[in-house]
């Protein structure tokens, strides 16, 4: 019977940035993954960089180690992520005051620049000039996310790492030991077992009566097939309400609703945004929702056309052009900029998940954690293990 160190559940970029730190730092690693053909927030994600967004101190030395880390990332892992550095353009609808909106980013490391109508289309000639009233241009890097975490996944093989494309029914232990897991096919054994599921982190905990601050909304968006103009920009409405959607989160739990497993909408809302990958093809939403049920199944159609009818408004192109919905879960905290550390009262177990700005965050923070649990001191760690408890 194989013992490994750790198990890390889920290889989405967060599990496989944390599979591949654990074997940096020699420890025997079994990465699990539900799905052979990933189907995932990271496949999903925009592949944005937001590493002028800091806030204070901890936020900004992230922000600079994330984007520090990446810049050379494919060079470690001897795979190209598609790393380029990329304006990201907010945009301000008509009715808001530029000045105002200009105001709110005042507490970032980065303050943007504040463009006119004339200015943004210069800038980002496929914007419909009719919707806004000017953008917020900001310096941003981005990233092929699966292709990230594919690089990240090669490399944990180069260094003796498993994978084992298996879904997780349990975690096996009892009295507040973890032992391992239980998939559909199998038990694996490890002294440490690390939760990296994304949405489907809480349910998965929640079986053993391990109760964690981490929440999920259900992101709906489209993807297409590479297209014959280019954006030259990554296109974000400057008042997003995510944010405030997931502030909501922490009284939901309060009304005991998170673990009732309803279909019924608690909140939505919709962020009107594009991306364009190196490739040519796009990826257009987003609708975010809160329903406590993640396996609740969607009016695909209906929110394809939520979606084209929004986004079109501010790129009159995206309307038109074929493309496939998708949906998927996406982990958030709300006491913190991620769920991390040991679980409290409990042996064995601990969280890596939920993280405000992932792609910014998950690489630096990984390399941070490996070395924690390896035994060198980390006040981050420690600081971020205080709030997970």
């Amino acid at each position: 019977m194989t013992i490994y160190d750790w198990i890390v559940i889920g290889a989405g970029i967060t599990g496989s940035a944390l599979a591949y730190e654990l074997s940096k730092q020699k420890f025997k690693v079994l990465l699990l993954e539900k799905d052979v053909v990933p189907n995932n927030a990271t496949v999903y994600s925009y592949g944005g960089l937001a590493y002028w967004s800091g806030t204070n101190q901890l936020t900004r030395q992230l922000c600079q180690e994330g984007i520090e880390l990446h810049r050379n990332l494919s060079e470690e892992l001897e795979a190209d992520t598609e790393f380029r550095e990329l304006d990201l353009v907010l945009t301000i609808d008509k009715e808001d005051d530029p000045i105002q909106i200009l105001q709110n980013y005042s507490q970032f490391a980065v303050t943007p620049e504040l463009l006119d109508l004339q200015a943004a289309c210069e800038l980002e000639p496929l914007l419909n000039p009719k919707a806004i009233a000017g953008i917020l241009k900001l310096p941003h890097g981005h990233i092929h996310p699966q292709k990230t975490a594919q690089a990240y996944q090669q490399a944990f093989l180069r260094l003796g790492g498993t994978i084992v494309y298996e879904p997780v029914i349990k975690l096996l232990g009892s009295e507040h030991l973890i032992q391992g897991v239980v998939t559909s096919q199998n038990t694996y054994y490890a002294a440490n077992t690390v939760v990296c599921a994304g949405g489907l982190t809480r349910s998965l905990l929640k079986q053993s009566d391990i109760v964690v601050k981490n929440y999920f909304t259900h992101a709906q968006l489209i993807t297409t097939p590479p297209v014959d103009f280019k954006l030259r920009s990554i296109i974000m409405p400057a008042r997003q309400q995510r944010f405030a959607l997931e502030a909501t989160a922490s009284e939901i739990e309060q009304q005991s609703l998170w673990d009732r497993l309803d279909d019924q909408p608690i909140q939505s809302i919709l962020d009107a945004g594009a991306v364009q990958f190196l490739d040519g093809s796009l990826c257009i939403g987003q609708i975010s929702g809160i329903i406590t049920n993640p396996n609740v199944k969607f009016d695909q159609s209906l929110a394809e056309v939520k979606i084209r009818q929004q986004v079109a408004k501010i790129l009159p192109f995206v309307e038109k052009i074929p493309g496939n919905f998708h949906h998927c879960l996406v982990a958030f905290t709300t006491n913190s900029i991620a769920v991390i550390g040991n679980v409290k009262n409990w042996s064995g177990v601990y969280v890596f998940n939920g993280f405000t700005s992932p792609l910014v965050f998950v690489p630096p923070l990984a390399r941070r954690f490996a070395n924690w649990v390896a035994g060198k001191k980390d006040q981050i760690i420690v600081q971020l293990n205080n709030d997970c408890q």
